[in-house]
C-alpha cells in the first residue's frame, strides 16, 4: 500500500516561482521557468524515495501555459532529456504518479469554448506524462463537473464528450473521482458502466455525499471499476474534516486516531484481482503527515 501527498513539498521550497503571470510572458522566462521547475521536482521525488513515500501528484504549474494559444515553444523536445530522467527515475523505483488539473476541466459544460479548453488541458497533462514514457496507470484526475439543474442529463453529457471527443491514449489515463455536493460513487459507478472510466475513491467526499453504503461496500464497488494491471492499483483520496472550519474542508494536519480507523478498513477491504491500493494523503501539511501516516503503520 503506498501512501503520497499532492503537488508541493514544504520542506523542500522552490527557490523560485514555479509560474507567472500571462502579461509576463516570454520565450525565455517559460523556458527558465520550466527548466527550475523539472529540477525542482526531480528533488521532491528524491526526498519521496529517501523517505519511502512511493506516490505523489505532480503539480499542474510544471509547465506553465501549456494549453495557451501564447505557448509556442515545443517543450517537449527542447526538455526531452530531462523529461525522460524524471520518468525514468519513476519507473525505475516504482514510484506511482498523477496529476490533477485544475477546476477549470469541466469535460460535461454547458460552453463549448469551456469544453475545447479542457479537452487541451487534458491533452496537455497527457503529453506530459506521455513525455515522461509513463504507463497508462499514472492517472489524470477530474470532477464529473457541474448538475446544471438535470444530473441524469449532466451525467450524459460527460459520457458523450469522453467517449466521443478524447483520444484513446487520454481516455486510458483519465480517473474521475466522486464529490462533496454533487457526484455521489454511485454516480461514477454509473458513468464507468458507460465509459470504463476508474473512479478514485474519495473517503471525505463520501462521507459528505453518499447513497447509504457502508464503507466495506464502497471499497469493493469503487475498486471494480479499476483494470488491474493496466490502470494499476485503485486510487483513494484519504482526508478529515478541518475541525471548527465548514463541512467539506480538508485538515490542516493528519487526524492520527481517525486514519488509524480508516487505514484498518483499507487493509480490511476485499480488493478482488488487485495488488493492494494506493492512497493519497489530501492534507495540507503534505509530506509531513505523508511522513507521520508511515511511521504510524509501522507500529501496527
Amino acid at each position: 500500500m503506498r501512501f503520497g501527498y499532492p503537488c508541493i513539498n514544504l520542506t523542500i521550497k522552490n527557490q523560485h516561482p514555479s509560474t507567472f503571470r500571462l502579461k509576463s510572458y516570454s520565450e525565455k522566462r517559460f523556458t527558465e521557468t520550466v527548466e527550475n521547475n523539472l529540477k525542482h521536482l526531480l528533488s521532491i521525488l528524491n526526498f519521496n524515495k529517501r523517505n519511502d513515500i512511493y506516490f505523489f501528484r505532480i503539480s499542474s504549474d510544471v509547465i506553465p501555459f501549456a494549453s495557451h494559444p501564447i505557448c509556442d515553444v515545443d517543450w517537449s523536445e527542447v526538455f526531452k532529456v530531462e523529461l525522460k530522467e524524471i520518468g525514468n527515475f519513476i519507473s525505475k523505483n516504482n514510484i506511482r504518479v498523477s496529476m490533477h488539473p485544475d477546476q477549470f476541466v469541466i469535460l460535461n459544460s454547458k460552453s463549448e469554448d469551456i469544453v475545447k479548453n479542457s479537452i487541451k488541458e487534458l491533452q496537455y497533462h497527457c503529453k506530459l506524462l506521455d513525455s515522461m514514457m509513463l504507463p497508462s496507470s499514472a492517472k489524470i484526475q477530474i470532477h464529473v463537473g457541474g448538475v446544471y439543474g438535470d444530473k441524469s442529463k449532466a451525467k450524459k453529457d460527460f459520457i458523450n464528450n469522453f467517449n466521443k471527443l478524447l483520444e484513446e491514449g487520454l481516455k486510458r489515463r483519465i480517473v474521475i473521482e466522486n464529490d462533496d455536493r454533487s457526484y455521489s460513487l454511485q454516480d461514477c459507478l454509473d458513468i464507468n458502466l458507460e465509459t470504463g472510466v476508474p473512479i478514485v475513491f474519495d473517503t471525505f467526499h463520501h462521507t459528505c455525499l453518499n447513497n447509504g453504503e457502508t464503507f466495506q461496500q464502497a471499497l469493493s464497488s469503487f475498486a471494480k471499476s479499476w483494470n488491474y494491471p493496466t490502470d494499476g492499483n485503485p486510487i483513494i483520496d484519504y482526508s478529515s474534516q478541518s475541525i471548527g472550519e465548514r463541512k467539506g474542508k480538508h485538515a490542516q494536519t493528519l487526524d492520527k486516531s481517525h486514519f488509524i480507523c480508516m487505514y484498518k478498513e483499507f487493509k480490511n477491504a476485499i480488493i478482488e484481482g488487485h495488488a493492494d491500493l494506493d492512497i493519497m494523503l489530501e492534507i495540507k501539511d503534505k509530506e509531513k503527515s505523508a511522513l507521520l501516516a508511515l511511521k504510524m503503520i509501522k507500529g501496527l
